[in-house]
Order: structure tokens, then sequence, then C-alpha cells
């Protein structure tokens, strides 16, 4: 094994780690903000695919670079068809309590 193999490794579990602790600490209302800030970063990742996919030299690393590439669109996707979810649920709440409040406004006044 070569040092920059182990570095790389050691790396990547750092970041496993790290990534757990702040994600499992993260509070239930704050999640649709970080996973807009997800979806942007893995749009980062997924052209530093797409880059390492076009310079690559041999088959392997090519498929390797097109399996990367269709994993970050996945998830770049699936993060904002999640967010869209959760933006929609909160607009439906609101709606929901204007409409609430209005009928009981127009309970209050009595008959016409």
């Amino acid at each position: 094994m070569t040092t920059e193999l182990v570095l790389g490794i050691y790396v990547l579990i750092l970041a496993a780690f790290l990534g757990f602790e702040v994600i499992s600490r993260v509070p239930a209302v704050l999640h649709t903000p970080l996973m807009s800030g997800t979806n942007a970063i893995h749009g980062i990742v997924m052209l530093g695919a797409m880059l390492v996919a076009g310079s690559a030299d041999t088959p392997l690393l090519r498929g390797l670079g097109v399996v990367a590439v269709a994993l970050g669109a996945a998830n770049v996707f699936g993060g904002f068809v999640v967010t869209d979810r959760m933006l929609e649920m909160f607009k439906g709440r609101a709606a929901g309590e204007k409409k609430d409040v209005a009928a009981k406004e127009d309970g209050a006044k009595g008959p016409r």
C-alpha cells in the first residue's frame, strides 16, 4: 500500500465520522435548508466526476466515471425531489391555516 492510498482511506474514514456526527445533530426544522446545500455540493461532485470520466485513459476508469456521474445525478435529483416534497408540506399547512382562520371569521360575523 502506498502512502497516498493510506492517506486517502484515512480522509474517507474521518469524513464519514464527521458527516455522521453533523447530520445526526441537525434538528428537523433545518433539514430542508441542509438538503438544498447538499444538492449544490453534489452538483460540484458530479462536475468533478464528469471531468475525471472525460480525461480517463482506460475503459475501467471510464466505466467508473460513468457510474460516478450516474449515481451523482440520481443523488442530486433525489435531493431535489425530497426538498420539493418537504416544501409542499409547509405550503399545504399554511394554506390550511388560512382557510381555517377565514372560516372562523365568517362564522363570527354571523348570517348576512
